[in-house]
């Protein structure tokens, strides 16, 4: 299995327009969103838990593989994960199918604003190479919020010297 910095640099060489690496810090957490939103499907109730949806299992199973990865940014992703959970809930809290609509239209919405910074990329998105970088997409944007925020310089210099440096 690749490593916490293959994953990322691989993901990386589709993202060196800074327009475009902006654009998925929007676009990836409105994805994450909708997908909570989606998949708030009640699955089975635990007495010492309450109700398992399949939003639930999902985030176990990506977050076993962003902690295999590293457990610092498996720990970030856990923060990520949370501030995304929060976010959700205004879509969660419409009637029936008005939620289902809701987060739909949110997925579409990220998903636009994915492809707009495609577009100043040149370049298609990387899931469309390796389905993976579905889950590291949002892997991407945390560990790009810690570069902005002086975090994580070994891992961007790793990475950087493979993918080349952001163009402004």
């Amino acid at each position: 299995m690749k490593t916490l910095v293959q994953h990322l640099t691989q993901y990386a060489e589709y993202h060196r327009d800074q327009r475009n690496i902006y654009t998925h810090f929007i676009g990836i957490p409105l994805i994450v969103i909708a997908v909570m939103g989606l998949c708030a499907v009640p699955l089975f109730e635990l007495a010492s838990v309450g109700t398992v949806t399949i939003t639930h299992l999902l985030l176990v199973a990506v977050s076993l593989f962003y902690f295999r990865l590293s457990v610092v940014y498996g720990l970030a992703m856990l923060g990520f994960f949370a501030l995304c959970a929060l976010a959700v809930q205004p879509l969660l809290a419409f009637e029936g199918m008005n939620s289902t609509w809701a987060s739909l239209a949110v997925f579409v919405v990220g998903w636009i604003i994915q492809f707009i910074g495609h577009y100043y990329e040149g370049r298609k998105p990387a899931f469309v190479d390796d389905l993976i970088g579905l889950a590291v997409g949002p892997l991407f944007v945390v560990a790009e919020w810690g570069f902005l925020l002086g975090l994580g310089k070994g891992v961007q210099q790793q990475i950087e010297a493979v993918a080349g440096p952001v163009r402004v």
